[in-house]
């Protein structure tokens, strides 16, 4: 990797209106350095005993009966990120969609592909969310094999 070059951008997309900064900001690296974009979405692993855990104490299930939630999230991912991809000009095989834990599947998937820079947004949690959830940046900054652009997500955009 050139210090003062990148080749293969990595943008971590969640599709959440709020994110749009993030999807300008990789579309402008990419133009600037005149870089490879590769999209990727993680859809978090849904547990299949999560069918059987009960709502309430009447047993009622969390899903529907027959409903296939991982294909699900699956399909509107994939319609989602080549609506992303279309308007980038990205293409198909440059559009990943993963199973996994969000942080380390972004990790995991720049090591394997050796991109040069991750794109990610942070939306600043605070308090007790912050220390229930962490942020998607925070565990990318702390596993990351390459430099990772962390574009911050306030009121008012970035």
């Amino acid at each position: 990797m050139s210090d003062s070059l990148y080749q293969h951008l990595l943008l971590a997309v969640d599709f959440a209106p709020e994110s749009e900064p993030v999807v300008a900001r990789a579309e402008r690296m990419r133009d600037r350095f005149a870089a490879r974009l590769t999209l990727l979405h993680i859809v978090e692993s849904v547990p299949t005993a999560i069918e059987y855990m009960p709502m309430s104490y009447s047993s009622d299930g969390i899903l529907p009966d027959g409903l296939e939630l991982e294909g699900e999230l699956l399909r509107a991912a994939r319609t989602q990120i080549d609506a992303v991809g279309e308007r980038l000009g990205v293409p198909p095989g440059d559009r990943l969609i993963k199973i996994g834990t969000t942080g380390y599947t972004i990790d995991e998937t720049a090591a394997e592909l050796g991109v040069d820079l991750i794109i990610v947004g942070n939306k600043g949690r605070h308090g007790l969310h912050a220390l229930l959830a962490p942020s998607t940046s925070k565990a990318v900054l702390r596993a990351q094999n390459c430099d990772v652009l962390c574009v911050h997500l306030g009121a008012g955009g970035y």
